[in-house]
């Protein structure tokens, strides 16, 4: 009663209901294989028979006829068909080889690298990646297991983690300055796929693409770069002062009295500033002379020199005397 009571299946077939399932066992429970009945595995997809508690076949895409003249396919047991009785109980996985696309990766925090030529930096990077399941036995034994269904979200973590540490190791071990990885994302994205797509083979899967869609600096790191762009960007630093100081004179102009005076003043003391910050970053220059011997004691003491007023020019900012009515330098007329 108990053999009659169980349930045959004569055709063992699964359809993927969803987008995301990787593994999906097929309900065995009080139900037995016929013997002569089809397995039907389709294009992107492939079937693992386990048959008490070990794997004996893996079955690609095709129709099957499951007697003991078929079986088993790739011998993974020896003589596991020898045990078939009429009807059979095994347990049957089906696995989609589809490419899983679109799966997101990216760092949680900033990576610290050693770059040739910033030192050590810190940046970020996120991107896409694709992957398939490529031997499904080594994917059952270390992945999925014994569940009734495995998605693609469950793997998601594991797999970030595995391309963030993988990545760091590329760009310790890489000597491309972080502006030149930036500007050549494609070729860096094949370049970490190499060497991530061992850890992906490990898992049973096949690492399809891997792109990196972007890589940038922290905010605080960002702003002392674009500062930096900035200053190679004005070059020669005299002529962009004089530049400046050329577009203020309209505004200088364009106020009376006073008003006019105190911003020629204010620019012509920028002037001077940039100038003797200029002078300061210039190589070194040969001293003054030191003043003379002192007088000795008890003779007639030197006259001192007059101390001299000075102004700045409101047009070049040159220094020139007080007293001044035009400056030496530029002809122009002094408030």
């Amino acid at each position: 009663m108990s053999f009659l009571s169980k349930q045959f299946i004569d055709v063992i077939q699964w359809t993927e209901p969803e987008p995301g399932i990787l593994a999906y066992r097929y309900p065995m429970e009080d139900m037995e294989i016929q013997n002569g009945g089809k397995l039907t595995v389709r294009d992107s997809q492939m079937a693992v028979f386990v048959n008490e508690g070990r794997i004996a076949d893996v079955f690609g895409p095709g129709l099957y006829t499951l007697n003991t003249n078929t079986l088993p396919i790739l011998t993974y047991l020896m003589n596991w068909d020898k045990a078939f009785k009429s009807p059979f109980k095994s347990d049957v996985y089906y696995f989609s080889t589809r490419v899983q696309t679109d799966q997101r990766w990216g760092t949680a925090t900033p990576i610290t690298i050693r770059d040739k030529e910033f030192g050590a930096i810190r940046f970020r990077g996120y991107g896409i990646y694709a992957y398939r399941i490529a031997d499904p036995k080594i994917f059952y034994q270390k992945i999925s297991g014994t569940r009734d269904l495995y998605r693609v979200g469950d793997l998601e973590g594991q797999l970030r983690n595995t391309i963030v540490a993988r990545m760091t190791d590329s760009f310790a071990q890489s000597s491309v300055p972080f502006l030149d990885m930036a500007a050549n994302q494609q070729a860096l994205g094949q370049k970490i796929a190499e060497t991530m797509k061992p850890a992906f083979a490990d898992f049973g899967l096949s690492l399809e693409s891997f792109v990196v869609e972007n890589i940038s600096l922290p905010d605080e790191l960002q702003k002392i770069l674009d500062q930096r762009i900035g200053m190679n960007m004005i070059g020669d630093m005299g002529k962009y002062t004089q530049y400046q100081v050329a577009q203020s004179m309209p505004i200088a102009a364009a106020n009376e009295g006073g008003g006019a005076a105190g911003i020629g003043v204010g620019l012509g003391a920028g002037l001077a500033m940039a100038q003797s910050m200029m002078n300061a970053m210039k190589p070194g220059e040969p001293p003054a002379p030191t003043a003379g011997p002192a007088a000795p004691a008890g003779g007639p003491a030197a006259p001192a020199a007059p101390a001299t007023e000075t102004k700045f020019c409101v047009n070049c900012g040159k220094p020139i005397p007080r007293s001044a009515k035009f400056c030496p330098e530029c002809g122009g007329t002094q408030q």
